[in-house]
């Protein structure tokens, strides 16, 4: 029969303890490197669905184009990112130039039901033909079933041109 070498067998259990030493910091280290690998790409393709965009204000055009008292119709568009989703749509609304320099923007829908309405030069008022509605400039209600005024978006001057921040409207 033969005989194991007494050092031999001291060596194999510490063989075993040094592979399993080994094996668990390769798994651990791996971890680590999973962790930190996975959560700046997780963080990346969920990022876009979890960022808000913030107000923009909107360019209509020159306010040398807007006479004052003088309620005028001006188109501009609205840059949207929603997730990964980007639009451009086109908006409106009716602007107001004061002599002191204001301006005051309407929002283009009647507050009955949401018709879009005109301006009357010759009655000098804001006309919703759906339901006989009528708007003085000012916005105020002058006939008709609307509940409140015109709606009014955020509007100013930047560099000579007007610039409309279209939020949630303010009742005038």
């Amino acid at each position: 029969m033969l005989m194991a070498d007494p050092h031999e067998l001291e060596s194999v259990p510490l063989a075993a303890r040094r592979r399993r030493f080994l094996s668990w910091s390769i798994a651990v280290l791996g971890a680590f490197v999973g962790v930190a690998l996975g959560i700046p790409i997780i963080g990346y393709a969920i990022s876009p669905a979890l960022r808000r965009e913030g107000q923009q204000w909107a360019d209509a055009g020159p306010v040398a184009d807007i006479p004052v008292g003088q309620p005028t119709k001006v188109e501009y568009q609205i840059d949207r990112k929603d997730g990964w989703i980007q639009t451009t749509r086109q908006h409106s609304a009716w602007v107001v130039r004061q002599a002191d320099g204001r301006l005051i923007a309407y929002d283009p829908h009647c507050t009955h039901l949401g018709c879009p309405y005109g301006w009357d030069t010759v009655t000098r008022k804001f006309l919703c033909p759906c339901h006989t509605a009528v708007f003085a400039i000012d916005g105020t209600v002058v006939s008709g079933p609307p509940p409140r005024p015109l709606d009014r978006f955020q509007a100013q001057v930047v560099n000579g041109n007007v610039m409309i921040l279209e939020e949630a409207p303010s009742v005038a």
